[in-house]
């Protein structure tokens, strides 16, 4: 009897375990949607123009949030691919085949959209010769050196940088749209294994 209730002590805690994404994983997921998010609504309208009109973006408050926000971003997404490697299993849901593609394929297109956004921001300062300015008055003075670059001329990066900003938000609201409905349809699970745990209690 207490070896029985033993083991199925011990499945139950490895359901439990499995249930839901680790904790690291879950501060990593909700503190970086909501640094996504910020930084979007402080972000310039027209940043590519901004950059063709030759506006410093260290005179404006909401480009230095920004590109101090977009600075966070990149270092909570390579923290978080760091972790992954890492981390326990992550909750495996059944669900129709057409499902775990395109959730793979957002998974993936939004990992790359959260490199290549301050990558591109980057850039399209580098290839204007600005610098990038962070909140606390830091400055990054080397990026003129892009503007000798080859890469600074394949492209508008201030453009690719605001239609990279508008597509994330775009997938970040299907991403949204499905994980809602399969805590309110299917009622899977797959919501509430990213949910704070006090939620999923």
């Amino acid at each position: 009897m207490s070896h029985n209730c033993s083991k199925f002590h011990g499945n139950f805690m490895n359901q439990q375990h499995t249930s839901r994404y680790d904790f690291p994983s879950r501060v990593f997921h909700w503190v970086t949607a909501v640094v996504v998010t910020i930084a979007f609504v402080l972000g310039p309208g027209g940043f590519g123009r901004l950059m063709r009109e030759g506006i410093d973006p260290a005179t404006r408050s909401d480009i230095v949030w920004h590109e101090s926000l977009g600075i966070l971003v990149f270092a909570l997404t390579v923290l978080r691919l760091i972790w992954v490697a890492f981390r326990p299993a992550a909750p495996q849901v059944q669900m129709a085949s057409w499902m775990q593609l395109t959730s793979k394929l957002v998974h993936v297109a939004l990992w790359m959209l959260l490199l290549a956004l301050p990558a591109t921001a980057v850039l399209a300062l580098g290839s204007k010769a600005h610098p990038l300015t962070l909140l606390g008055g830091v400055r990054v003075d080397q990026l003129p050196l892009i503007a000798n670059a080859s890469i600074a001329k394949l492209a508008d990066w201030g453009d690719v940088h605001q239609f990279l900003g508008d597509a994330i938000m775009w997938i970040v609201g299907l991403h949204a749209a499905a994980a809602i409905y399969h805590h309110l349809i299917l009622k899977d699970g797959v919501l509430s294994a990213m949910l704070p745990y006090k939620w999923f209690r």
